[in-house]
């Protein structure tokens, strides 16, 4: 359909350009053609923004050639030529980038909105794509089990239903052993698009699980920040950050109200402390005092977090 969109708009510059060869003035007289380039706007939310470059592109350059060939082009006065290629070239190009980017703008808070349910997860948990996972082995095993009580199925099962059995049992236990060591940062960061590319979690202890839900958001707003200052244009040359949860320590301080101490170390490549958003700061600080450095020209924060010991609950 987009070829023929783009046929049919071939047509009508040919037309015109037809039209008005006679009067030997394309950039001042083309009307349908230009139009025709205009046109292309219609079709910026539905296609890529490098088709309808190629396309825009296409259009001006047979203006141009056009212009050119007709021979009324003064190169010291080349103000209707230019006048001519921009109002056929550039609605397309700028309403392509700005649907890209806005584009870009909903899809990154969409990834926010959905990895932020992770937060108030229980200290061990499935993801959401495991847990679609599971949602898919319990189908299957309830429909077997119903098969069986209702007598559809004969009883001992045939060879490759057996077969079939042990492996909803075998996926079944793996996900379940899963979920008793992933923690809600875990998936978290593995279930983002843009988390997973720029951050790296080092989280031996599972400590993450610890955190009250206040000192999860602030982490997670502060590693979400972070990582997007280091995905500006400025830092697509590998720039990463490190996450390093532990090892947990006792506060002495705390004495009966049974607390422990989690270290929790942000490292990054490439972000200075000067770029880093001041709403970042104010993240930081929910999670528990803090204190950063700069190491070869990156930022490095060092939090003491203090969390409930669950030896005590």
């Amino acid at each position: 359909m987009f070829i023929g969109f783009l046929v049919g708009l071939a047509g009508v510059i040919a037309l015109d350009l037809v039209a008005i060869w006679p009067l030997h003035d394309v950039a001042g007289t083309a009307s349908a053609a230009i139009a025709a380039g205009v046109g292309l706007v219609a079709v910026v939310a539905v296609r890529a923004a490098r088709e309808l470059w190629v396309a825009a592109a296409v259009v001006g350059v047979t203006l141009f050639a056009a212009d050119l060939l007709d021979g009324t082009i003064e190169f010291d006065n080349l103000v209707p030529t230019v006048s001519m290629l921009c109002l056929a070239v550039l609605p397309a190009l700028l309403g392509s980038l700005i649907v890209r980017g806005f584009r870009r703008m909903v899809t990154l808070e969409l990834d926010r909105v959905l990895v932020q349910s992770t937060v108030s997860a229980p200290r061990y948990a499935v993801g959401m794509l495991a847990s679609e996972e599971l949602a898919r082995l319990d189908l299957a095993a309830e429909q077997l089990l119903e098969g069986i009580a209702s007598g559809a199925t004969p009883l001992p099962l045939e060879p490759k239903l057996a077969q079939r059995s042990a492996s909803l049992a075998t996926e079944l236990r793996l996900h379940l052993i899963e979920g008793r060591r992933e923690t809600w940062l875990h998936h978290a960061i593995t279930e983002s698009e843009m988390l997973g590319r720029r951050v790296t979690l080092s989280d031996p202890g599972t400590l993450a699980g610890l955190l009250d839900p206040r000192q999860r958001d602030g982490l997670f707003s502060a590693v979400w920040l972070l990582a997007g200052e280091a995905g500006t244009k400025a830092a697509k040359q590998g720039r990463t950050l490190k996450l390093t949860l532990g090892p947990v320590a006792a506060d002495r301080d705390m004495g009966p109200l049974h607390k422990v101490l989690v270290p929790i170390t942000i490292e990054t490549t490439g972000v200075a402390r000067g770029r880093v958003d001041p709403a970042t700061w104010d993240a930081i600080r929910r999670v528990g005092k803090h204190v950063d450095s700069m190491r070869a020209g990156s930022l490095r924060v060092e939090i003491e977090c203090v969390a409930d010991n669950p030896a005590d609950s």
